[in-house]
């Protein structure tokens, strides 16, 4: 990592010592608009030189807000645990869980499945986030980064039981796979 001292251009990726790491994603006469994962969008003045550059994408005279757009939706895609929509099968649209407890006096809870479905994809999208994180960790040697895949991998078996909500095979969990 380098300390900033260059022109940085739209998708660079910084840390900064308050706000973390950021991607740059508009330029301005006298500042970068860096969007931060945790504190959202914020004005650092291109003179500032306390960030770290992560990765620098060179300055370039004129970008389309098109171009701009897609370069930010790539980054994001890649090292974020933002994703594309993923739909619930079409039968299980406005269902509801019911919990009901063994107990006759207690009361039982209702939950929307819409719901309950955007929690599963949300555990899912987490644990690739992890699994992308593991796999490009440089402090973790292979054998490390293989144990903990196993674990994951495991996982995603656990949690084939909610296969059932999805659409798409394509979203569905896979675990361990038998030969």
């Amino acid at each position: 990592m380098e300390v900033a001292t260059q022109l940085l251009g739209v998708g660079s990726r910084i840390k900064h010592p308050a706000h973390g790491q950021g991607v740059v994603i508009r330029l301005h006469g006298a500042a970068y608009e860096i969007c931060f994962m945790t504190y959202g969008i914020k004005m650092i003045g291109k003179d500032y030189d306390g960030f770290e550059i992560i990765e620098a994408i060179p300055a370039e005279e004129v970008m389309t807000y098109t171009e701009a757009e897609r370069s930010l939706m790539r980054i994001l895609k890649n090292w974020s645990d933002i994703s594309s929509k993923v739909e619930m099968g079409d039968r299980w649209n406005d269902g509801v869980m019911i919990l009901k407890p063994s107990d006759p006096s207690l009361k039982a809870k209702e939950i929307p499945l819409d719901n309950f479905f955007h929690k599963i994809v949300m555990v899912r999208d987490r644990l690739r986030v992890m699994e992308q994180r593991i796999n490009s960790s440089k402090s973790l040697t292979d054998e490390e980064k293989v144990n903990l895949q196993q674990y994951l991998t495991r996982i995603y078996g656990s949690l084939t039981t909610f296969n059932v909500f999805f659409k798409y095979k394509a979203d569905h969990f896979v675990g361990e796979k038998t030969s």
